[in-house]
């Protein structure tokens, strides 16, 4: 049987979560800076995109709300499964943390996206 290191889920928790942190902190950063092109620019194009934008932040902010309370719960879950059964965890809180790591890079992946696309339509407009 394959054993992996409790260590390595925490790390891995840790790493997620200052992750998610910075990001969160980028989009405060990336809606100031859109705010400003707003400011400046009465373009209905802008107007546009502005929105899209401030959409996409929304979408991203909650993405990334919900993913720190799923590995929090996670980590809890663990901590309680070790304390129960002494020292062991189950398969599915394994699994579990397998598939929120894996949603970790996907929405690291998707905001690298936004920020290169917003970086695009900011040089354009500032």
């Amino acid at each position: 049987m394959k054993q992996l290191s409790i260590k390595h889920i925490t790390n891995l928790h840790s790493d997620s979560l200052r992750g998610l942190d910075f990001y969160a902190q980028e989009l405060g950063i990336l809606q100031e800076r859109l705010e400003e092109i707003l400011a400046d620019n009465t373009n209905k194009e802008v107007a546009v995109q502005v929105e899209h934008f401030q959409n996409e932040f929304i979408i991203h902010n909650n993405a990334i709300d919900e993913l720190k309370s799923s590995i929090h719960e996670n980590n809890n879950n663990i901590k309680d499964q070790i304390s129960e059964f002494d020292g062991s965890v189950e398969k599915i809180t394994i699994s579990d943390n397998h598939n929120l790591h894996e949603d970790y890079l996907t929405e690291e992946r998707l905001f690298n996206e936004l920020r290169h696309e917003f970086y695009r339509f900011a040089s354009k407009w500032m």
